[in-house]
C-alpha cells in the first residue's frame, strides 16, 4: 500500500436538534466519539485524529488517537475537516473522514475504502445500496483542494462533484447503516439496531 492512510473523526457539533453535543452521547453504552474512534482503528486508519469543538472529550484517548480544537466549530463541518486534514501529521499519504453521528456504519467500510486506495484509488466514497454517504476516503494530494471548497456546514461534497472523475465508490450497504443521530428518536432507533445486530 502507498503510505498509511489516517482516520479523521469530525464530532464538534452542538447537536442543537438533540439537545447536547454529539461528542458526548452515548449509544450502546459506549459514547459516539468511542464508536467513531472504533470504527476508523478497526478498519485499519492509523493515526485517528479526533476534531472536537462544542464540548471537551470526557474521556481518555486510545494510543494511536490525538484531538484536535477547531475554534470554529459552529461555522459547520467545512471547518472540522479543514482542522482535521491539517492536523495529520506527514506521513499519511491519505486520510478516511467519518462523522461522529453515524454509529451503525461498520468497520469494515474503512477496509474496503484502504483497500481500494491501496488498489490504485485516490478518492473513495462509501456508497449503501448505490447512494454516496460517509466514510470517504481522500489522498493527500487532493487536500489542499478539499479544505479550499469546504465552508459552511459542508465538507468533502463541493470537491467530490466538483472532481467526479477521481471518485471511486465502494458499496458498503452490507455491513453496516450511515443513518445520523440529529434527534431524540434517531438515538431510540440506533439503540434498536445495535442491540439486534
Amino acid at each position: 500500500m502507498p503510505g498509511n492512510v489516517a482516520g479523521v473523526l469530525l464530532a464538534a457539533g452542538s447537536g442543537s436538534r438533540l439537545g447536547r453535543p454529539k461528542a458526548l452521547v452515548t449509544v450502546g453504552g459506549r459514547s459516539l466519539v468511542s464508536r467513531g474512534i472504533a470504527l476508523l482503528q478497526d478498519g485499519g486508519a492509523d493515526p485517528v485524529i479526533v476534531v472536537t469543538g462544542a464540548a471537551e472529550l470526557s474521556e481518555p484517548l486510545p494510543p494511536g488517537v490525538v484531538s484536535v480544537y477547531n475554534p470554529d466549530w459552529a461555522t459547520g463541518m467545512g471547518s472540522s475537516l479543514a482542522a482535521g486534514l491539517r492536523a495529520v501529521p506527514a506521513g499519511p499519504s491519505a486520510a478516511v473522514v467519518a462523522l461522529a453521528d453515524q454509529p451503525l456504519v461498520g468497520h469494515e467500510s474503512v477496509r474496503r475504502l484502504i483497500a481500494a486506495f491501496g488498489a490504485g484509488a485516490r478518492v473513495v466514497v462509501a456508497c449503501y445500496e448505490g447512494r454516496p454517504r460517509n466514510p470517504v476516503l481522500i489522498g493527500r494530494e487532493h487536500w489542499p483542494e478539499v479544505v479550499a471548497m469546504a465552508s459552511g456546514d459542508v465538507g468533502a461534497r463541493p470537491f467530490l462533484r466538483a472532481r467526479p472523475d477521481l471518485v471511486t465508490h465502494v458499496e458498503c450497504g452490507d455491513v453496516g447503516s450511515p443513518d445520523d443521530i440529529d434527534a431524540p428518536e434517531d438515538l431510540v432507533r440506533a439503540e434498536r439496531a445495535l442491540e439486534s445486530g
